[in-house]
């Protein structure tokens, strides 16, 4: 290149060109057009930066180089004797480096670094659950897409993981479902009330029917107007020889009075004016509670709840003071 160019040489000192200055141009020129079937660059290495005009940098000009540049070094073509003005860009960072830190491991190209420091070959990434005290781990992300937040497939879900943006659900027809229930409640308080009366009115017709049969075999008081008796199967206490036995008193007579009269009747031990442990008390068939001394038959004949059917049955038997019903009425009766 130097005996072809030695015919220029007179004419460059003549109009003061430097050979530097040639050489820069026909370098230049010529990597700028390439001829046809020309490689691009080899393998490996990188690119180089095209100017906005496509056809690379001005001749004589130079790009400083990155890596020399943050080192605080001068430019390449002051610290070499075979200067380059290829500005390279690397692949990796598109950081501008000179022929000396072209390649990556020369400029510790950041991308070498993320990889290095990415997982190693034969080892697994995993997303641990979040789930409370969960141990579990996938290799796969499971994000839930409410929360945002990784779990195992276990608790994927949301009612599984118990997700802080899960949506409770509200409650649909709530009038309706209150209306319902309240119409159900009214046919139970209904069935209870019917069979309620369906027994006492099984009660009392049973009474009339006994009570044609107590009018023949009962005692009491002769004396007293048949309007005002009041017929029934006294139950007497048990251990008693006698079972049973049919009696009628005065409907205005008082409930102490009746179980005076009834124990006289019966024979039976009355100690209701001494202060006893026991008494003897007249209790209802139905609920077992012992009449109060005080009332009178008329008012428990009017009850509303309990009432007691002249023809029907009650019971005398022996209790605490502190007793005030009994508990199973019907083994007086088996």
């Amino acid at each position: 290149f130097l005996a072809l160019s030695r015919p220029f040489l007179a004419i460059c000192g003549n109009h003061r060109i430097s050979l530097q200055s040639l050489c820069s141009s026909v370098a230049s020129r010529t990597l700028s057009s390439p001829r046809s079937g020309s490689r691009q660059g080899a393998p490996g290495l990188p690119r180089r930066r095209a100017t906005a005009s496509g056809t690379g940098p001005a001749p004589g000009t130079h790009l400083a180089c990155s890596w020399c540049r943050a080192a605080g070094l001068p430019p390449a073509p002051a610290r070499s004797s075979s200067p380059d003005f290829l500005p390279f860009v690397c692949d990796g960072c598109s950081g501008v480096f000179c022929l000396q830190h072209r390649s990556r491991d020369a400029h510790g190209c950041s991308e070498v670094n993320i990889r290095n420091n990415s997982v190693k070959p034969g080892q697994h990434r995993s997303y641990s659950c979040s789930y409370k005290d969960c141990n579990g781990k996938e290799l796969l992300p499971v994000l839930c897409p409410y929360c945002e937040k990784h779990f195992c497939l276990r608790h994927r879900h949301q009612s599984d993981h118990e997700c802080e943006k899960l949506d409770t659900p509200k409650p649909r027809m709530a009038a309706t479902q209150q209306l319902v229930k309240h119409i159900i409640d009214s046919k139970k308080n209904e069935e209870a009330k019917s069979k309620k009366r369906k027994g006492a009115k099984n009660s009392e017709t049973a009474a009339k029917v006994a009570l044609m049969k107590l009018k023949m075999h009962a005692c009491g008081d002769n004396s007293l107007p048949q309007t005002e008796r009041i017929y029934f199967q006294v139950f007497l206490p048990k251990g008693n020889k006698e079972k049973s036995k049919p009696m009628f008193f005065c409907n205005k007579w008082s409930i102490g009075k009746v179980v005076d009269f009834a124990a006289s009747l019966a024979s039976l031990k009355n100690d209701n004016n001494k202060s006893t442990s026991q008494k003897l008390r007249l209790c209802h068939t139905a609920s077992g509670e012992a009449l109060p001394f005080e009332h009178t038959l008329e008012t428990w004949l009017s009850d509303k709840d309990y009432p007691l059917y002249n023809g029907g049955n009650i019971i005398l038997e022996y209790l605490d003071n502190d007793v005030l019903f009994i508990e199973d009425t019907e083994t007086y009766f088996s």
